[in-house]
């Protein structure tokens, strides 16, 4: 089997690559340009330039695979203009699902976030829960969606999407601000801490894309991909302190949720015409604020997967990662 991945130069789209070589597909590595290429280095793969928000057609790179693995993605990062997440997240999607109906590749997996289903307010939520996208990343991963499931239903190419939750683990530094703060002593919790949020370890999230390609009973359909359980805010942060031995953040120092959506609504009010990206913005709070607690069965009933790693062990392996970088 051959394997197009897009996005291979970041941290899901590289330890994917690693999981299909281990696998014993052959790789082909799509990344753009001006890619920095650290995280593929030392994995067997064969790389491809291409930019998916501007390269039309791509049928080059499509040449002889067998499944697409689509990654890539403009992720929410201050800065970005909003027509980038358009042209990549939805134009780009398109794409590469014209030039993967060309190819007659034997599986498409897009992948998605759990973030088009926004606040979850009747949680656990499924598959089929509503969604409710709540920026224009989710907005746009959720149009990508719908465009890879249109061609999926139609017969054009043969479609599976999944939506990982929250994506954590070494390589990663998306939580690395929250466990300094934690570790300094100086995280401070917003609202009540009663919040869920659901994880899913890299290695468990890329398992579940090669099984994801290869079973019979995944096309057409859509997978929310998570750990074992969601975790509230308050359960997080007691783990993250006990994993760093450090006193846990006394519940007496929780902060209201209003004035800081304030203060963050006024940075960005500030900040953004003057093209600076705010100390503060909202999508950040919203951490505090956001259910994320999803129902994970289908992926188990339908795929046999189930993810392995628990979250505190998880945690600790995320954290010894951070410290042997030095980043702790």
């Amino acid at each position: 089997m051959r394997a197009l991945v897009t996005g291979a130069s970041g941290f899901t789209g590289s330890r994917l690559c690693e999981e299909l070589r281990r696998g014993g597909y052959a790789v082909r590595a799509l990344v753009r340009p001006t890619s920095d290429l650290r995280r593929l280095s030392g994995i067997d793969v064969e790389l491809v330039h291409a930019d998916l928000a501007r390269d039309a057609p791509l049928d080059r790179a499509l040449e002889g695979v067998d499944a697409v693995f689509h990654v890539a993605a403009a992720f929410r990062r201050e800065g970005i203009p909003l027509a980038m997440f358009h042209e990549t997240n939805v134009a780009g999607t398109r794409r590469l699902l014209e030039a993967a109906e060309r190819s007659d590749v034997r599986r498409f997996l897009h992948t998605s976030t759990v973030g088009v289903q926004g606040h979850v307010e009747e949680g656990p939520a499924s598959e089929d829960y509503r969604t409710k996208p709540g920026d224009h990343y989710q907005r746009t991963k959720l149009e990508g969606e719908r465009t890879a499931l249109e061609f999926g239903r139609t017969g054009r190419v043969p479609v599976v999407v999944l939506r990982p939750a929250g994506i954590y683990g070494p390589g990663d530094l998306r939580f690395l601000k929250l466990f300094r703060f934690i570790g300094s002593g100086r995280f401070r919790m917003i609202g009540s801490g009663e919040i869920r949020y659901h994880f899913t370890y890299i290695d468990d999230l890329t398992r579940a894309m090669r099984v994801a390609a290869e079973h019979p009973d995944a096309v057409g359909e859509v997978f929310t991909i998570g750990g074992r359980e969601a975790v509230t805010l308050n359960r997080l942060v007691e783990t993250i302190a006990e994993i760093l031995e450090v006193d846990p953040p006394r519940h007496r120092w929780k902060i209201p949720v209003a004035p800081v959506m304030m203060a963050a609504t006024l940075c960005e009010w500030v900040c953004r015409p003057l093209r600076v990206d705010p100390p503060l913005f909202r999508r950040r709070v919203d951490f505090f604020t956001h259910e994320r607690w999803f129902d994970v069965s289908k992926a188990q009933r339908v795929l046999g997967f189930t993810a392995e790693v628990g979250l505190d062990e998880g945690l600790r392996r995320t954290a010894a990662w951070y410290r042997a970088e030095g980043l702790l």
